[in-house]
């Protein structure tokens, strides 16, 4: 019995921390990846010596055997305790799978890394057969090594990262009832969605309570060993060893560097022949443009009115989009501005011309032309003296204002004005500037079914979406393949929809945003959704359905809406679903403002003013992220490089960097849709529509949307249900909704008559929280679930990262 029980030990501890290797599930070992699996190949690991693989490509077929797959999910089956562990180095951006365990469309194990979101998502099946998904914000794909574990036990789970806890929070019971015939995929979640794209090592499943401590065993002791200690002075001496190497290399980067002293690279912008520096802004017409990353943005200027003294009124400058003070003068019991022409006659008949030069000044005539045209055409004019013919073209003359950008000059009978050109609206009111309509956004336009408007300057087109073809310029149809030969079928089959044995209906796959099939070529819609492939989301805000608060705005969703605070106001915790909840934010008392320490602010309802003190000269300028910004100044923000923001007269104002996709040098991360490549196009969940770079969709109550060719899904937003006592989620909807009838009811809210004990053995109410003992960090809740029974609901303990900033829970 001794002999063996020491064999035991040995064995236990050769895995590795005492863990039963009935108990550990080591997924490379079971997939014997090293064999032959295309898109994957192995590679230099985390430690040296130790194995790891490269997941690339699009075309993987990373999937476990069946017979293998059921031998790995007898040792899951109906656990409650588990621990998903991954040692990996994802790349930048990159949303993908790491471990999928699923059953036809049930999820009932998986882990995915988002890097276009910046999440780690756990998606399961409850004990109520529900699909559920926890969303977790942390920056995995970073292309840095790091240690993952995803531990759960019943109704908890906790993360790891790097053998930090960043996350812990209860959750509902996944159910881990899982059938026979279900698939397990590593790095991918079948084969079209979710690949992984990056190096894997150590990816395992420990079936036991607090597995992450086989990955980070230091987290199970608190006094260091001997051997801790003698692997921290190997540690020190191999830094020793790497600083000195890297203080060499530097020393040989420094020589190479002084040729380099009186260089300076940056990116330039080119307009209308100009070059410009990088983060230097100009005017253009009336727009404030400015150059970022060797891109040109540009935003329309408002003019606020000018406050001009009694001698002066606002008019026009030449070159100038606002107007400005110009001196006047009073002539015959009228005003006149700085060059402006007024004909008068003498008592002799004669006419004398005037112009308005800081007084009315006398201008000598000019000897008039010969006129070719009958005396009743003759057309006399306020600011000459000769008379024109009827139908005079002003426009040739040059006398007419200005008509800049995207204007052109119109000649009426007595001179001539701007007019914005087809496709145009005016900037200013005298029309001698104008900007693009956007006809897509703003339904002006003439794009029929299956086609998609796309704006252009000036105009519109009307794109076929894929699978077919051009009717005219507005409209498009189904592409036929049997009647265009454009088929794969041998001369001796007929071209058919379906296999000659099981048929569907011709609109079964294209029914988009949840929408089903009922019959050939036509689609039931999930309210909030119409067209005929219910590819439109009913915009309730535009549509006039919804009315908010003036405090608060109406948010669209895909399917539904929601009335959110407007800027400078905030919720006082009422929730009220028109917005009545939105209340002023004193962004003075609050230091939420970004004046300057030479003005003072000033709040004002739903924002605040920078004013300056009385007899003093203030810059205007701002501070930002604790930096000052001069006036007029435009940055990117640091931590979001798609979004620019400019300082004017104490104030900041941020938006999203305007997309300019004819430009070579538009930034793809923030401008996807300017992506033209095939590479860049997405296949939907049913591999029957492509989508475009950018564009998104709504499937199984899940946003997706396509991102340079990865598709990326999270749980679609809902607002908040408040002022109902039951709720529930409507058959082929995703949303909960207020009802009167609690037998129908998905949950309660805060039934009183209904009590749960704590940790301690005291009686809670429902609805009621407290801060668990010895864990400041943690909030528990009093809370119904399904079936009568209750539970506590914590809300995240967040920890820093060592190596990293830190994380905070939702």
């Amino acid at each position: 019995a001794y002999q063996t029980l020491n064999a035991t030990l040995l064995r236990s501890f050769s895995l590795g921390f005492g863990v039963d290797p009935e108990l550990r599930i080591n997924v490379f070992d079971e997939l014997k990846l090293g064999e032959s699996y295309a898109g994957v190949f192995q590679v230099q690991g985390f430690h040296n010596e130790s194995r790891a693989f490269l997941f690339q490509d699009s075309w993987r077929n990373v999937r476990v055997k069946e017979d293998v797959a059921e031998v790995m999910l007898q040792k899951l089956r109906d656990k409650t305790e588990f621990t998903v562990l991954v040692t990996l180095k994802q790349e930048r951006l990159n949303s993908g799978v790491l471990l999928s365990i699923h059953y036809a469309e049930h999820r009932y194990l998986e882990l995915e890394s988002s890097g276009q979101r910046n999440e780690i998502r756990l998606h399961y099946r409850t004990r109520g057969q529900r699909q559920h998904t926890e969303g977790f914000p942390y920056s995995l794909a970073d292309d840095r090594w790091h240690k993952l574990s995803v531990a759960v036990s019943v109704s908890h789970v906790v993360l790891h990262v790097d053998c930090n806890r960043i996350y812990e929070r209860v959750i509902e019971n996944p159910s881990m009832d899982i059938p026979s015939d279900t698939t397990i995929w590593l790095g991918q979640r079948n084969q079209a969605h979710g690949y992984f794209k990056g190096i894997m090592q150590d990816v395992q499943l420990v079936v036991m309570p607090q597995g992450y401590i086989s990955q980070c065993p230091d987290l199970n002791r608190t006094c260091p060993t001997c051997n801790d200690f003698h692997g921290l002075v190997q540690k020190i001496m191999e830094l020793q060893d790497v600083l000195a190497k890297t203080s060499s290399k530097l020393s040989r980067a420094e020589e190479k560097m002084q040729g380099l002293d009186g260089c300076y690279c940056e990116r330039s912008c080119s307009m209308n022949g100009e070059l410009y520096r990088e983060d230097e802004g100009w005017t253009d017409g009336c727009r404030n443009c400015s150059c970022y990353n060797g891109t040109v943005q540009c935003e329309t200027i408002l003019c606020p009115p000018p406050q001009c003294p009694p001698d002066s009124a606002p008019a026009y400058v030449p070159g100038t989009c606002c107007k400005e003070c110009q001196p006047v003068c009073l002539f015959r019991g009228r005003v006149y501005v700085e060059g402006d022409l007024k004909s008068v006659r003498d008592s002799s008949g004669n006419c004398l011309l005037f112009e308005c030069q800081h007084s009315m000044q006398r201008v000598e005539n000019a000897p008039c032309p010969e006129l070719t045209c009958p005396e009743s055409e003759h057309i006399t004019l306020t600011d000459r003296c000769c008379k024109v013919c009827r139908g005079h073209h002003f426009c040739v003359e040059g006398h007419s204002p200005s008509c800049v950008e995207n204007s052109e000059c119109v000649n009426l009978e007595a001179g001539s004005c701007c007019s914005c050109k087809d496709g145009y609206r005016a900037l200013r009111d005298d029309s001698a500037y104008c900007g693009d309509i956007d006809e897509c956004a703003e339904g002006k336009h003439y794009c029929r079914e299956n086609t998609m408007c796309v704006n252009t300057p000036g105009s519109f087109m009307c794109i076929c979406h894929t699978g077919y073809i051009r009717i005219d310029d507005y409209s498009c149809t189904e592409r036929d393949e049997c009647t265009t030969g454009l088929h794969s079928c041998d001369e001796n089959a007929i071209c058919y929809v379906g296999n000659g044995t099981v048929c569907r209906a011709l609109c079964d796959g294209l029914c988009q945003n949840g929408g089903s099939c009922v019959n050939p070529d036509t689609c039931i819609c999930q309210q909030g959704f119409t067209g005929k492939r219910c590819e439109t989301d009913i915009d309730e805000c535009t549509d006039g359905f919804v009315e908010c608060d003036s405090r608060a705005i109406c948010v669209n969703l895909p399917g539904w809406y929601h009335c959110e605070c407007r800027d400078g106001y905030h919720d006082n915790g009422m929730f009220s679903a028109n917005g009545e909840s939105c209340e002023d934010i004193d962004e003075c008392a609050t230091e939420r403002h970004s004046c300057a320490n030479d003005t003072v602010c000033f709040n004002v309802d739903g924002g605040y003013d920078c004013r300056c003190p009385h007899g003093k000269n203030c810059t205007g300028d701002c501070n930002h992220d604790n930096k000052h910004k001069h006036n007029g100044q435009i940055w990117v923000l640091d931590n979001d490089r798609c979004s620019v923001c400019s300082c004017q007269s104490g104030l900041v104002m941020c938006r999203r960097m305007v997309c300019d996709c004819e430009s070579t040098t538009a930034d793809l991360f923030c401008c996807p849709e300017c992506n033209p490549g095939l590479s860049s196009q997405c296949l939907h969940q049913n591999r029957l529509i492509t989508y475009s770079s950018g564009d998104t969709w709504v499937e199984n109550c899940q946003q997706c949307q396509c991102m340079s060719g990865e598709v990326d899904c999270w749980p679609m937003s809902c607002p908040p249900v408040v002022d109902c006592e039951f709720t529930q989620v409507p058959e082929g909807q995703c949303c909960p909704r207020c009802i009167t009838d609690p037998c129908q009811a998905d949950t309660v809210r805060n039934d009183i008559t209904k009590t749960c004990v704590d940790e301690n053995g005291l009686t809670r109410f429902s609805g009621a929280a407290w801060t668990k003992h010895r864990t400041e960090c943690t909030l528990c809740q009093c809370k119904v679930r399904q079936r009568g029974s209750w539970e506590y609901t914590h809300t995240d303990k967040w920890e820093p990262d060592k190596d990293r900033h830190f994380q905070k829970g939702v």
